[in-house]
């Protein structure tokens, strides 16, 4: 039997995927780096992502009731973690990127990420220091050059995912095995 060691309570679960969550504050887009995030239901897709009422883009969630999540991929590490160490109120981080727009006009996209997500804020739980935000997934943007047989290939994507504890970003490893199919031999 492995030893282990008791850490407390705390938030290590791999992997975290680290996206860009945008939303419009003042009038203008902005962008912060989350790494919690994570998919909350199928029908209808949902995702939720945990921000402290502090940051810069949780006004303009309140206020509009809209977010858009970007998964940036490895390419965009430097960036992506810029928009993480400086807040929106003292830097225009627009400038970083490219910006489209989809179906909801509250709800920035970049262009420069393989995968966007439009979501309308359908609940939000407080929970200590961060709001809870489950958005409804409205509209769904892939490269198409991300695409394998019509569906989003994460390796095309390249999604960058932080480790809690090193504090390091990392990149999708190797493929196991196939999915519900692996396990038929057990």
């Amino acid at each position: 039997m492995n030893n282990k060691t008791k850490l407390g309570p705390s938030t290590c679960l791999f992997p975290k995927p680290t996206v860009l969550v945008g939303a419009m504050v003042n009038g203008k887009p902005n962008f912060m780096t989350v790494s919690w995030s994570g998919i909350a239901c199928h029908n209808p897709p949902a995702i939720s992502v945990a921000i402290r009422k502090e940051r810069y883009t949780y006004n303009g969630i309140i206020e509009h009731g809209t977010f858009s999540i970007n998964v940036p991929g490895t390419n965009l590490a430097e960036k992506t973690d810029f928009c993480g160490i400086y807040s929106g109120r003292d830097t225009d981080k627009t400038k970083l990127f490219n910006i489209f727009y989809g179906k909801i006009d509250t709800a920035p996209l970049i262009e420069e990420c393989p995968l966007n997500l439009e979501c309308k804020v359908i609940h939000s739980v407080e929970i200590g220091t961060h709001t809870l935000f489950i958005g409804e997934i409205m509209e769904t943007h892939v490269n198409d050059d991300c695409l394998t047989n019509g569906k989003p290939d994460i390796k095309k994507i390249d999604p960058i995912i932080y480790a809690t504890g090193t504090r390091k970003y990392h990149r999708i490893g190797d493929e196991i095995g196939r999915a519900y199919k692996i396990g038929e031999k057990t």
